[in-house]
């Protein structure tokens, strides 16, 4: 091969690798662009890595606007659900508690996530 081919070839690759290393250390994931097998990805990762206490407010901005959310009165307080999808179950295009996992917050800070804990919920007020 030609020297100058080689050359270009070189410079190329170092181009692009540049160009993907800017890409990927700037680009922020929004869920609310997100198809819906993307954001149950996203969103399952993200509960993944979620702490107890954390704030309302703070998970909104990590995951988005939720796809349902419920409030009800409790002799344990004001507790609030925040239903996000992470998991198909049938492709009607409607997303049901069925496919989501619940964040539960009381106060404004995560108390429990998960199917159990929302079973347990459930339960507060009766």
């Amino acid at each position: 091969m030609n020297l100058k081919v080689i050359k270009i070839l070189v410079i190329g690759f170092v181009l692009y690798g540049a160009f993907a290393a800017v890409v990927l250390s700037l680009y922020e994931a929004n869920p609310d662009d997100m198809q819906w097998q993307e954001r149950e990805t996203f969103n399952a990762k993200q509960i993944g890595k979620l702490n107890l206490g954390m704030t309302k407010d703070a998970l909104i901005r990590l995951l988005g606007s939720p796809d349902i959310t419920e409030a009800k009165e409790t002799p344990q307080g004001n507790v609030q659900v925040l239903f996000y999808r992470t998991h198909h179950v049938t492709s009607d295009g409607v997303t049901t508690k069925d496919e989501c996992t619940a964040l539960l917050f009381r106060d404004n800070e995560l108390i429990a996530w998960g199917d159990s804990a929302y079973k347990d919920y459930l339960t507060w007020g009766r």
